[in-house]
């Protein structure tokens, strides 16, 4: 029997998993380089939807000071939001102490023999640059991509009885392993947008605001700057329409069924 990719994919994820990257890696506390390093590795724990940086234990210019073994844990998917000190594999947390400023919990030493001599860095915890660009939000996952395709179809969404979006000239956004998003003119929304101050970032697309509207909080969000990759989508505005109601061409824009859109509704509650 066939399996669908995303589907293959996602069950990948149950694995603790690493892939060697061939940039120059620097990590910075303040003033002080912590980590350059061109021997980083992508190490992805189970669950765990992004990636982080590991480096050689012998690269950090710190010292790393045990904080004792980890039980593993955490809910279905560690995404963004979950705190680095939430491991889902075996191994040592460590604090990372630079020069009197100590960072707790900030390194984690995973027991599998393939990354012996290696340390995991929790990335919010320090400033970082591939190469000379600094890096947002966390490192890019290299088979992770968006596509943006310009499309004619007649997108209308509505939440209940109450009409957000009608438009004929949506830009649509798909991206890996997430459900399609929607990028709509301002001038198509025929609901009331207000401004919120919730901010984000993606490494992938860039900085997002985020609007409210009737009594949905940040219900969408648009990029006024996007990254070079994004820039299809710059002023457009995308709505969270899993709590919507979505048709094109007046046919309901059912959400996906693959064993990870599943997986996601049920940790998200949507």
């Amino acid at each position: 029997m066939s399996l669908l990719m995303s589907d293959a994919m996602a069950r990948l994820m149950g694995e603790l998993r690493h892939e060697p990257i061939r940039k120059r890696i620097r990590a910075r506390s303040g003033d002080r380089v912590v980590v350059d390093t061109t021997e980083a590795l992508l190490v992805y724990e189970p669950r765990r939807v992004s990636p982080m940086y590991a480096v050689p234990e012998s690269a950090v210019r710190a010292a790393l000071v045990s904080r004792g073994p980890v039980t593993p844990g955490g809910p279905g998917f560690l995404h963004p939001g979950i705190p680095f000190a939430v491991h889902s594999t075996d191994g040592e947390s460590l604090s990372v102490d630079v020069d009197g400023r100590v960072h707790e919990d900030a390194a984690f030493r995973p027991a599998d023999p393939d990354l012996a001599g290696y340390v995991v860095l929790d990335f919010d915890a320090f400033d970082w640059l591939e190469e000379d660009e600094p890096v947002h939000a966390h490192p890019r996952d290299p088979y992770h991509c968006i596509d943006i395709r310009q499309s004619s179809r007649h997108l209308q969404i509505a939440d209940g009885d109450r009409p957000l979006v009608d438009t004929r000239r949506p830009v649509l956004l798909f991206e890996t392993g997430l459900p399609v998003r929607f990028y709509v003119p301002r001038s198509d929304v025929v609901a009331e947008l207000r401004p919120s101050a919730t901010v984000s970032y993606c490494p992938y697309k860039g900085p997002a605001t985020y609007f409210s509207a009737g009594d949905r909080d940040d219900v969408a969000w648009s990029y006024e700057h996007p990254l070079q990759d994004a820039g299809q989508i710059a002023g457009l505005v995308a709505f969270w329409d899993d709590v919507l109601e979505v048709t094109l061409d007046g046919v309901p824009h059912g959400r996906p069924e693959t064993e990870t859109a599943q997986a996601l509704r049920e940790e998200f509650s949507v």
